[in-house]
This record gives structure tokens, C-alpha cells and sequence, in this order.
């Protein structure tokens, strides 16, 4: 048989299993505590960058007379970004 390539899914997918396995042997479980500091930092992970959004968007349109022309797209590519970063954080090795 071949050696498996690192390139298959598959394969990466169980090693970092394996790997997550360990980890959890090695350190056990985590607090409730430390539980609901990653729901929290979670939270303003994905608020945070909604907020800024929703701040530029409000100082362009008092610059621009715009209405809200920039809030709403702001809003929306800010939740975007928070949930991609969420998501990422989420599923770090």
C-alpha cells in the first residue's frame, strides 16, 4: 500500500481528529467557566465588527445627506465579516 497523501481530505480530517483526541486526554474537560468565556468572546466576535459597520455607515451618510444609503450595506458586510471570523474561530485546529 501507498503511504496516504497529505493532500486527501479525508486524511487531514482524521489527523486533526487524532489530534483534538489527544488534546482532550491529555488537558480533559474544560470548565463551565471556560465555557461561557468562549460563548461570550463568540458573541462580541461576531458583534463587534456589526457595530463598526453600523458606525461608518452612520458617519457617511451624515457626510454624504445620504439617508441610509451606507448603513445598511455596512450592517451587512459587517455581520458577514463576524460570522466568517466565528466561523474560523471555531474551527481552528
Amino acid at each position: 500500500m501507498s503511504e496516504p497523501n497529505d493532500k486527501d481530505p479525508l486524511v487531514r480530517g482524521v489527523r486533526r481528529r487524532e489530534a483534538r483526541q489527544r488534546r482532550w486526554l491529555r488537558e480533559g474537560e474544560g470548565s463551565v467557566a471556560r465555557r461561557l468565556a468562549q460563548i461570550g468572546v463568540l458573541g462580541w466576535i461576531i458583534v463587534v465588527p456589526a457595530l463598526l459597520g453600523i458606525f461608518a455607515g452612520r458617519w457617511l451618510d451624515k457626510v454624504f445627506h445620504s439617508g441610509l444609503f451606507w448603513t445598511a450595506p455596512l450592517l451587512m458586510l459587517g455581520l458577514a465579516l463576524g460570522c466568517w471570523s466565528a466561523w474560523k474561530w471555531m474551527n481552528a485546529p
